[in-house]
C-alpha cells in the first residue's frame, strides 16, 4: 500500500477509539435495584440454575450469541508468521465482520505460542465462555490437527474458517458453474494448484458433495502430488495420484476444473487450451490470482470465471459463509459444524444465486447484470436474504443430523432471521455497490472544502465518481499536499475555477440568465451568481448535462442553498413540493424521518406526496418501507385539526400507493413497537417496527431527528432532498467527510436507477 492508504489505516483504528470493538451492557443499571439484579444478590439466582442445568447457560448469559475468534499469528493474510500480538488487528476485523452480517458478538484471543498442544489445551478450557470457537490464520499442517484435537475435546463447535469457509463458498460456486456448463460433479475432473489447508478443504467437501476422489489431483509449489512422494500427511495422502506427471500443464489436459489457491500467475495462458471443453477456472490466490479473468477469458472464452477480488465478477468471498453457519449452529445450540452442515450451506449459497435476485439487489447493484450465468455464479456478499437462507439450512442440518441441542420451527426462524436484513450496520452497503465502479460525473459546489476533497478521494478509490469541483486553484495548490490527497487536479478531478475559467463559465451565465430571471433574480446579479456562488454554478452544471449529479452547500445556511437550487432545477413530473428525507442509523435499525427541512406545515396532500417519495427513496438502500404517519393521537383518538391531516393522508396515499405498508395516525412508540401496536388495533397494516416516520409538521420531524441523533450518537444519513427531476443534494453546515461520501453514493446510485 502507499504512504497515504497506510496513514489513514492507521487513523482509522487509532480514532476516535483505538481498536474497531467495544463492549457494552445489554441491561440497564440506572437505580440500586438494576445493581442488585445485575450483581449481588441477584446474580446468585441464574448461577443456582446453571449449575443445576448447564444448558440454561444458553437462557441467562451470552454465551449462546459468543464466538471466539482465535489465532497465533502462524499464517496471518498475506503477512505471514507476524506472530500473535500483530494479528490481533485481523481478528477484531473478523470480530466486525461476525457482528454486522449476523449480529453476533466476538472476543477475539491471540494465543502466544507455536505449540499445538498448549493452544489445544488453553482453547479447550474456555470451552465455558462461548458458544463456538473461530479458529484463523493458523498454518498448515499444524492447523489440521489443532482443528480435530478441538473438535475432539469440546463439546461447541470449532470451525477453521480458512479451511472449511473457503470450501464451502467454492463448493457453491463450482455447483452452480458445473450446472451452467452442463456437466456434473460427479463427472468433473479437478487440478489444483495449492495443497494447503484450504485446497484439502474445498476438495473434502467437493468429494462429499459427489466429486470422485480419483477425479482429483493436487499440484503446490513441489509439483504434483503422487503416490511416491514423502513426507504426505494423511489429508494430502488421500489423493496423491499414481503418475508420472510432475508438473501443473501434465496434469492440465481434459481438466475441467481448475482450483488455484496458491500463488499470483502460476497458471500461463498458453495452458488454457490443454482443458477441456467449457472448463472453470477458479484463480483464488488474493491479492493476484492464479491468471487475470481477463487473460483466461481471452484465451478461452467459453470458460467461466471466479477470484477472490471483489473487482471482478463471481468473487468467492468467505463473508457468504461463516457469519451465518455460525448463527444457525448457534441458534439450535450446535454440538459441531459436521459435513451436513457444511454442505447444507454450500446448498444454500448455491440455490440463492439461481433464484432471481432480490429487488434491492438488482437495485443495489445497478448497471450490472444479476442474473443467474457465467458472471453471477454465487450471491453477493450484499443479498440481504443471505441470514435467512444459510442459516436456517445449517440449523435444519444440525437438527437433522442430531448434533442440535434445541428444535427451531425453521419457517419462524427464517421469518425471524429475515427481519435482521435492516440492521443499520448494513443500511449503506447497497447503495455504495450501486455506486461502486459507476464512475459518475458528479459537482461540488463547495470544492474548496477539506471535507469534501478527502470524500472525493474515498469515492474516487472506490471508483463512484469522475468529479467536478467548483473551486479556485490558487486555494488548492496549497490545500491538497496539507490534506495529503492522491489524486490529481485535471486528471483524477475536474475543475471549475471561476476566477480563470471563463469560457467554462460563459455558457453557464447564459443558461443561468435564461432559467432565473423569471425567478425573481435581477439581471444585474445573474453574473455575479454564477461566479460567486458555488451552488449555482454547480447546480448549472447539473442542469447543461456537464455533470449527472450534484453535492452542494455545507459551508452555510441550509436553506439558503436550497433557494438557490430550486431556481436552477425543476421539480420532477408531478411533484408539487419538493422534500427532505433524513436517516438514522440505530442499533435497532435504519429509521427514516420526513420532512426534516423543508415544508413547515404540510397540507394532507403534501404529505401523502412527500410518503410516496420517501417510500421511493428508501428502496435504494433494499429496504421494504415500513410506514408510520405519525400524531399525538392514536388511531382516531383525537379530532384535532393535526389528527385529522394525517388521517385525511393515509387515505391519499392508500388511494395512490394501495401496495405501500403504511398506517396511523399513531403515536410514535406506537409506530416502533408492533405489540403494543396489536393491542391498539387489531388490523395493523404492516409487521415488525415501521421504519420510515411520516411527521405532522417540519418542527416535529427536525426535533425528532436532532433529538435522536443526539441522544443515541447515532450518524445520520441525508438530508436528501425528494421530489426534484435530477439528483442533488444540499450539504448541512454539519456534514462531515463520511456524509459527504455517502451522499456521493446515494447521487451516484440515484444516477443509476434513473437511467
Amino acid at each position: 500500500m502507499d504512504d497515504t492508504l497506510r496513514r489513514a489505516a492507521l487513523d482509522y483504528h487509532r480514532h476516535p477509539h483505538p481498536g474497531k470493538l467495544r463492549i457494552e451492557p445489554t441491561k440497564r443499571m440506572l437505580n440500586q435495584r438494576d445493581l442488585a439484579l445485575a450483581y449481588s444478590p441477584g446474580v446468585a439466582a441464574p448461577c443456582e440454575e446453571i449449575a443445576a442445568d448447564p444448558q440454561k447457560a444458553y437462557d441467562y448469559t451470552a454465551r449462546g450469541n459468543l464466538v471466539a475468534v482465535i489465532s497465533n499469528g502462524t499464517a496471518v493474510l498475506g503477512l505471514g508468521a507476524i506472530g500473535a500480538l500483530a494479528s490481533k488487528p485481523v481478528m477484531e476485523g473478523k470480530a466486525v465482520l461476525f457482528k454486522k452480517f449476523a449480529d453476533i458478538d466476538v472476543f477475539d484471543l491471540e494465543l502466544d505460542t507455536t505449540d499445538s498442544e498448549a493452544f489445544i489445551n488453553a482453547v479447550a478450557l474456555m470451552e465455558p465462555t462461548f458458544g463456538g470457537i473461530n479458529l484463523e490464520d493458523i498454518k498448515a499442517p499444524e492447523c489440521f490437527a489443532i482443528e480435530a484435537a478441538l473438535k475432539e475435546r469440546m463439546n461447541i463447535p470449532v470451525f477453521h474458517d480458512d479451511q472449511h469457509g473457503t470450501a464451502i463458498v467454492v463448493a457453491a460456486a463450482v455447483r452452480n458453474a458445473l450446472v451452467l456448463q452442463g456437466k456434473t460433479l460427479a463427472e468433473a475432473r479437478l487440478v489444483t494448484s495449492g495443497a494447503g489447508a484450504a485446497a484439502l478443504a474445498c476438495v473434502d467437501l467437493l468429494v462429499s458433495m459427489g466429486l470422485p476422489v480419483e477425479h482429483v489431483t493436487l499440484t503446490d509449489k513441489d509439483g504434483v502430488v503422487h503416490t511416491g512422494r514423502e513426507g504426505m500427511g494423511p489429508n494430502m495422502a488421500r489423493y496423491a495420484r499414481d503418475t508420472n506427471a510432475r508438473t501443473l500443464p501434465e496434469v492440465l489436459p481434459g481438466a475441467h476444473v481448475f482450483l488455484g489457491l496458491s500463488a499470483p500467475g502460476v497458471l500461463k495462458p498458453e495452458w488454457l487450451p490443454l482443458l477441456a471443453d467449457k472448463p472453470l477456472i477458479f484463480a483464488l490466490a488474493n491479492p493476484e490470482p492464479e491468471i487475470l479473468p481477463e487473460v483466461a477469458r481471452a484465451a478461452r472464452p467459453d470458460a467461466i470465471v471466479a477470484t477472490g477480488r471483489s473487482d471482478y465478477p463471481n468473487q468467492v468471498n468467505n463473508v457468504l459463509c461463516f457469519p451465518y453457519i455460525f448463527r444457525g449452529a448457534l441458534d439450535v445450540g450446535a454440538t459441531t459444524i459436521n459435513e451436513a452442515m457444511k454442505v447444507a450451506a454450500a446448498e444454500a449459497i448455491a440455490s440463492l444465486a439461481r433464484l432471481p435476485a432480490h429487488e434491492s439487489v438488482a437495485s443495489a447493484y445497478g448497471g450490472r447484470k444479476l442474473v443467474f450465468g457465467p458472471e453471477y455464479i454465487i450471491p453477493t456478499p450484499f443479498d440481504p436474504r443471505l441470514i435467512a437462507e444459510i442459516a436456517p439450512a445449517v440449523a435444519k442440518a444440525a437438527m437433522d443430523s442430531g448434533v442440535a441441542r434445541r428444535d427451531l420451527d425453521i419457517a419462524d426462524y427464517k421469518r425471524s432471521l429475515a427481519q435482521q436484513n435492516t440492521r443499520s450496520t448494513q443500511l449503506l452497503m447497497p447503495v455504495f455497490e450501486a455506486a461502486r465502479g459507476t464512475q459518475q460525473r458528479i459537482a461540488y459546489g463547495e470544492g474548496e472544502d477539506a471535507r469534501v476533497l478527502r470524500a472525493i478521494q474515498d469515492a474516487l478509490d472506490d471508483g463512484i465518481v469522475r468529479p467536478t469541483i467548483v473551486a479556485r486553484r490558487r486555494v488548492l495548490a496549497n490545500r491538497l499536499p496539507d490534506l495529503g490527497l492522491r489524486f490529481e487536479l485535471d486528471r483524477d478531478v475536474e475543475v471549475i475555477d471561476p476566477e480563470t475559467d471563463h469560457e467554462a463559465m460563459a455558457p453557464l451565465v447564459e443558461a443561468y440568465r435564461a432559467v432565473a430571471s423569471r425567478k425573481g433574480v435581477p439581471p444585474a446579479e445573474i453574473i455575479r451568481h454564477v461566479y460567486r456562488r458555488p451552488t449555482v454554478t454547480a447546480a448549472m452544471l447539473l442542469r447543461t448535462g456537464r455533470v449527472d449529479a450534484a453535492l452542494v452547500g455545507g459551508n452555510s445556511e441550509y436553506w439558503g442553498q436550497v433557494e438557490h437550487v430550486l431556481r436552477v432545477i425543476d421539480r420532477a413530473p408531478g411533484s408539487s413540493r419538493v422534500y427532505a428525507l433524513s436517516g438514522l442509523i440505530l442499533d435497532a435499525g435504519a429509521l427514516f424521518i420526513t420532512d426534516t427541512h423543508m415544508v413547515p406545515d404540510p397540507t394532507p396532500d403534501q404529505i401523502a406526496e412527500m410518503t410516496i417519495l420517501a417510500a421511493a427513496e428508501i428502496r435504494q438502500f433494499g429496504l421494504e418501507p415500513r410506514i408510520a404517519l405519525l400524531s399525538h393521537s392514536n388511531f382516531g383518538a383525537s379530532h384535532s385539526p393535526s389528527a385529522r391531516k394525517m388521517r385525511t393522508a393515509l387515505a391519499i396515499v392508500r388511494e395512490k400507493a394501495p401496495e405501500l405498508l403504511v398506517d396511523g395516525e399513531m403515536h410514535a412508540d406506537a409506530a416502533l413497537s408492533q405489540p403494543l401496536r396489536e393491542r391498539l388495533v387489531p388490523d395493523s397494516r404492516f409487521e415488525g417496527p415501521a421504519n420510515l416516520l411520516v411527521m405532522p409538521n417540519l418542527d416535529a420531524a427536525n426535533i425528532t431527528l436532532t433529538a435522536l441523533s443526539a441522544s443515541s450518537s447515532s450518524p445520520t444519513v441525508g438530508p436528501m432532498l425528494v421530489g426534484l427531476s435530477q439528483p442533488i443534494h444540499v450539504l448541512t453546515p454539519g456534514v462531515t467527510s463520511r456524509g459527504v461520501l455517502n451522499l456521493t453514493a446515494i447521487a451516484a446510485a440515484e444516477v443509476m436507477q434513473r437511467r
